[in-house]
């Protein structure tokens, strides 16, 4: 069973909602710890890059950068003092459309579930009514000692929090280089529509499951090998010659696979349904032999 990571409320209006925060999202990295060759832990110290001498943490003061070269010292106890105030409510201040929030802004999202049988009304009563009008509630929440912009909305059944960026936080198109030079490279009719085909062709359903992380699932599988003692042969791949395609040339073979992908896949799936029917006429058959018998 999951363990909530924080409580607290949803207000809005004069309506107050209790709730508990529950992580929405299990990360599956690999995470591995440091040796030497010999098999030994490798364990960091704070140390002086003047002296070379270990400091104790409570003598480490903070610095940051004003500019090249130039350092503001900080104590902690300074930045105590500007810390968001922990509380324990999640105001919110707008409701909004969902489509008007660029995927670009979402941080960490989390599962909120009422806090207590009284609660289970207002919660519903809050989730239903969003649901109804397809709107997603924004507001701000201190989580340990950072303060997030946060977006509610209802999925699945419950209410999703997602821990939003500032707008000062995401980085402008603008600033990326050539980011819009493309637009200047004009493309023919033929190759938009070559493209579009491609892209129809390789339409469908959005299903979560078929992806899988391939570079976890083959580590997981070296280290097993490696646990049992077997000896790992790793091959270099041959490394593939940068070409440079004809656009037309590119699309036209993609279109090409694409095709022969779709055909592939719809054979597969006819298949799938005769085997179906024939089980199922085979099975009405044998139930028309017992009843006769």
């Amino acid at each position: 069973m999951a363990r909530a990571i924080w409580s607290g409320s949803i207000s809005f209006g004069l309506v107050n909602v209790p709730v508990k925060l529950y992580s929405a999202v299990h990360q599956q990295d690999i995470h591995f710890s440091q040796f030497d060759k010999n098999g030994n832990h490798i364990r960091y110290k704070r140390v002086s890059e003047k002296t070379g001498k270990e400091v104790d943490y409570g003598d480490i003061v903070k610095g940051y950068e004003v500019k090249k070269g130039q350092w503001v010292m900080v104590d902690p106890d300074e930045l105590a003092e500007y810390r968001p105030e922990a509380t324990k409510s999640i105001e919110i201040s707008d409701f909004v459309v969902l489509d008007e929030i660029d995927p670009i802004y979402y941080d960490s999202t989390y599962y909120l579930a009422p806090d207590g049988k009284a609660a289970a009304k207002p919660y519903n009563l809050l989730l239903e009514a969003m649901e109804k009008q397809e709107k997603v509630a924004i507001g701000k929440v201190v989580l340990r000692t950072k303060q997030y912009l946060a977006a509610i909305r209802p999925m699945d059944g419950v209410l999703a929090l997602s821990t939003m960026l500032f707008a000062d936080e995401v980085v402008s198109t603008s600033e990326v280089e050539n980011g819009s030079s493309g637009k200047d490279a004009s493309v023919s009719k033929r190759e938009v529509d070559m493209a579009s085909q491609i892209i129809d062709s390789l339409t469908s359903r959005w299903d979560p499951s078929r992806y899988h992380d391939t570079y976890r699932e083959e580590v997981l599988e070296l280290l097993k090998k490696k646990a049992k003692g077997e000896e790992i042969v790793i091959e270099k791949p041959e490394e593939e010659e940068g070409q440079v395609l004809d656009l037309m040339a590119a699309l036209e073979a993609s279109l090409k696979e694409a095709k022969g992908s779709s055909k592939k896949s719809a054979s597969r799936s006819s298949s799938a349904k005769k085997s179906t029917k024939k089980k199922s006429t085979s099975g009405r058959s044998r139930s028309r032999a017992k009843k006769s018998a």
